[in-house]
């Protein structure tokens, strides 16, 4: 159907039943109970330009209203929606009711833009989980339930449970790259903290876990070591190394992650390495020292039960350790990586430092991606962990009620910071300054032990940091504090 566009030719016979609405703006289908079969009206406005476009065809009017142009911003988009409803016009005219059909125009969100992210002022730390209790769940339990009940009812109805990679066995072919990323940052990681340890000194407690990365060890009395009532609660502060700063977090080698469980009398047939890099092999890097399983067939299972893994392969003989794959090795890993590297110049120290910063922010955003689509594992009870669909069988848990276990591991789903302990420390404002006391502990701040590392080292403090800092609260002098609400 052609719309036709008559000026003022036919506007004697329809100017009775037409009635002029210029508040309107957007397109009127409306029965005017028009005698003429085909007219046409066009309104102009006083510069000349086209404002409205009126065509009838057999007595159905469909206008375009748009006497009030609309200030648009050129740097926007904007989307057209349309909407029928049907109601009463009123304007000092007759009333008109009938079917209307409007279009609206509306500023469109442009995803490209990005809301920086706000901060709060200050925070407190993750609170001190007890030993003699588990650990939360990392989901709500309500929602492991409800998953375990749609897989029963699956398996009863004799249905295979829908597997998406990598469930089913099968490479994720987006995050190799990642993968790969995380390893090569990995290496940069350790490699800068071993240089930067030559100039930053790091003291750890001989009774507890607490360090510091200072001159000196502080004065604050919160060591929860054996004999620390004899101490009341001081620390006995040691030479640390790069192990208390970046805490190794070791996992199980498989070749295969769905083939054979490890049990306890098979657990040294099988290799230790740093989960992170367990996690990156299985998520598809190929490293000749550690071969992994590549499947082209995806696995299926019933309920629980693997119905088909593509039968089990037998793993490869022991790789045969060379000069080359032995400095590779020690490059993925922290053992004995302050002997390894030399004191850096000191005029490539701030550069180094802010290196590792950024290397640390990297894999802990690697490992986040990694870990929503491939399955890590950790004891509900002590810091073991596991990568893969399910935990192994070593009886090697100590801590809480181990003896009703028979020290196996209450396996649940792992979080980035089981992974990557960030291993909370004191903030030094001043590290040439008096060590802190104990008065004064609720005014410092903390910060993960490689970024407060690499900070006095002349790196760049990230803006997720400093909350916990606490860089904005004065601290007072002792006789001061007390007066503090």
């Amino acid at each position: 159907m052609e719309m036709m566009n008559i000026r003022d030719t036919h506007a004697d016979k329809c100017s009775s039943s037409h009635q002029w609405y210029p508040q309107l703006h957007g397109i009127c289908l409306k029965d005017l109970g028009c005698g003429a079969q085909n007219c046409g009206l066009r309104a102009t406005c006083g510069h000349g330009k086209e404002m409205l476009k009126i065509a009838f065809f057999s007595g159905v009017c469909l206008g375009f209203m748009d006497f009030k142009m609309p200030k648009l911003s050129a740097s926007r988009s904007y989307g057209l929606g349309l909407k029928f409803w049907q109601g009463h016009i009123q304007t000092g005219q007759p009333k008109i009711s009938g079917t209307f059909l409007c279009v609206s125009q509306k500023s469109q969100k442009d995803s490209t833009f990005k809301k920086p992210t706000a901060y709060p002022q200050n925070v407190d730390l993750p609170p001190i989980l007890p030993k003699k209790k588990k650990k939360p769940y990392p989901i709500p339990f309500k929602k492991i339930q409800q998953a375990a009940r749609n897989d029963k009812k699956l398996a009863q109805m004799g249905i295979e449970k829908p597997l998406e990679p990598p469930k089913n066995g099968l490479l994720v072919p987006d995050l190799v790259p990642v993968a790969y990323e995380v390893l090569d940052v990995w290496k940069v990681l350790i490699r800068g903290l071993a240089q930067l340890l030559h100039v930053i000194p790091v003291h750890g407690c001989s009774e507890c876990s607490e360090i510091h990365v200072a001159q000196s060890g502080h004065r604050i009395k919160d060591c929860r070591g054996q004999s620390s009532a004899k101490r009341q609660g001081l620390h006995t502060w040691v030479k640390g190394s790069i192990n208390d700063v970046l805490i190794p977090v070791e996992s199980y080698h498989l070749y295969d992650p769905f083939g054979r469980r490890i049990r306890h009398e098979t657990r040294f047939s099988y290799d230790r390495i740093p989960a992170v890099v367990e996690l990156c092999i299985q998520a598809g890097v190929d490293l000749p020292e550690y071969p992994s399983r590549r499947r082209t067939n995806p696995i299926r299972m019933i309920g629980k039960k693997v119905i088909d893994r593509g039968g089990l392969v037998e793993e490869p003989a022991p790789f045969h350790h060379s000069s080359d794959s032995s400095s590779l090795l020690m490059d993925i890993d922290t053992h004995e990586a302050f002997k390894r590297y030399p004191p850096p110049p000191l005029s490539d120290i701030p550069r180094i430092a802010q290196e590792t910063v950024d290397a640390y922010e990297v894999v802990r955003w690697g490992v986040r991606k990694l870990m929503r689509k491939y399955t890590v594992k950790a004891c509900g009870y002590c810091s073991e962990v596991h990568v893969g669909p399910w935990g192994h069988n070593a009886k090697l848990c100590g801590e809480f009620k181990h003896q009703w276990r028979d020290g196996k591991h209450g396996w649940q789903d792992a979080t980035v910071e089981e992974v990557i302990p960030p291993n909370y420390v004191y903030h030094l404002r001043d590290p040439k300054g008096p060590p802190l006391r104990n008065a004064l502990k609720r005014f410092y701040g903390k910060a993960p032990a490689v970024v407060e590392a690499c900070l006095q080292a002349g790196a760049k403090v990230p803006d997720k940091y400093k909350p916990m800092m606490r860089l904005d609260i004065v601290i007072p002098d002792s006789d001061e504090s007390r007066l503090v609400a």
